[in-house]
């Protein structure tokens, strides 16, 4: 067997999804896509689940070790930190010109999400096309329909401009492309239920009252006393670009839902901003416009949604 082979190598990103329904379906794909990469010189990290890692390193045998492993369920926390995981390693095994490409076995993890994270961390799976197009990475990601719902399977279709099938690599006809203007992802906001009633302020360029609203509404709702900073940083990055680019001026709303604390801030004046901002990892050498990425890295979960003129930017950050 060989490696699903995609149908050109460019230099950028391949991105590719593995949908599987055996052991015997997931190593045919799994283990020449390592070995073929081990041989070209290229660095390999395996992120699945414990049994996965288990057949696989078993299965490569003689050059298990040169394969590096990590756990989907330490991996995959938040989509945002998790991106940015996979970037710096991606960083640190190109950095000097020590390996020209990189392979990545990538399971997400789907078990134990609710209707929000689900639909976020598909997203993600989307962003992957936009937030890596120009690295040398071979992506594949495995979907195991024996323990996933059907629709988390089709959504691997649309996530993935390939599939991965019998050593051979099929361009996906429902792939979703993330940057088209009317792209499936750019969906209005997940519906909310506050429990009580929802804290709002009105704020323009001076941000001193949106970083004090927020230390304290945000105790009175029953953040944990160590996450407050890290909200309160969050949204003051936000709320700055509001004010950068929104028109000077924005709204702010805090309320608690369910296991959440979830902040809207709001672009009162017309502006527009992509499903996926600060998905994208920021250029170092820029001075400015790294404060989305943070952002993305800090909440559990992020939504974008620019509708009327208006863009929203949703931070959900768990209470405990």
């Amino acid at each position: 067997m060989t490696a699903p082979a995609p149908h050109r190598r460019p230099e950028g990103l391949t991105h590719q999804g593995l949908v599987y329904g055996s052991d015997e379906e997931f190593l045919a794909a799994t283990v020449p896509f390592c070995r073929e990469g081990l041989a070209r010189g290229e660095a390999v990290l395996a992120v699945t689940t414990g049994t996965n890692i288990g057949l696989l390193r078993r299965a490569l045998d003689d050059v298990s070790g040169q394969v590096e492993y990590a756990d989907a369920q330490d991996w995959y926390q938040r989509p945002g930190a998790t991106l940015g995981a996979y970037h710096r390693w991606v960083d640190r095994r190109t950095a000097g010109g020590a390996h020209r490409r990189v392979r990545v076995i990538g399971e997400p993890v789907w078990h134990g999400r609710d209707a929000l994270e689900t639909a976020e961390w598909t997203r993600y799976e989307s962003a992957v096309n936009v937030a890596f197009a120009d690295c040398a990475a071979w992506i594949i990601c495995p979907y195991d329909t024996r323990v996933l719902p059907p629709a988390l399977v089709a959504d691997a279709h649309r996530t993935h401009p390939e599939l991965a099938t019998d050593g051979a690599a099929l361009v996906s006809d429902h792939y979703a492309d993330p940057a088209d203007a009317d792209s499936v992802w750019s969906r209005p906001l997940a519906p909310v239920r506050a429990e009580g009633e929802d804290a709002v302020l009105s704020f323009g360029a001076d941000l001193t009252d949106v970083r004090t609203f927020v230390a304290d509404t945000a105790t009175a709702l029953g953040l944990a006393p160590q996450k407050t900073p890290t909200l309160v940083f969050a949204v003051n990055e936000v709320a700055t670009n509001a004010v950068q680019h929104g028109g000077g001026a924005g709204r702010l709303v805090l309320r608690r839902c369910g296991p959440r604390l979830v902040a809207d801030v709001v672009s009162t004046r017309p502006s527009h901003a992509a499903w996926y901002l600060g998905y994208l990892p920021p250029d170092p050498r820029q001075p400015r416009g790294h404060g989305m990425w943070a952002v993305r890295h800090l909440c559990d979960l992020l939504e974008v949604h620019t509708d009327d003129g208006a863009t929203t930017v949703r931070l959900h950050v768990g209470l405990d």
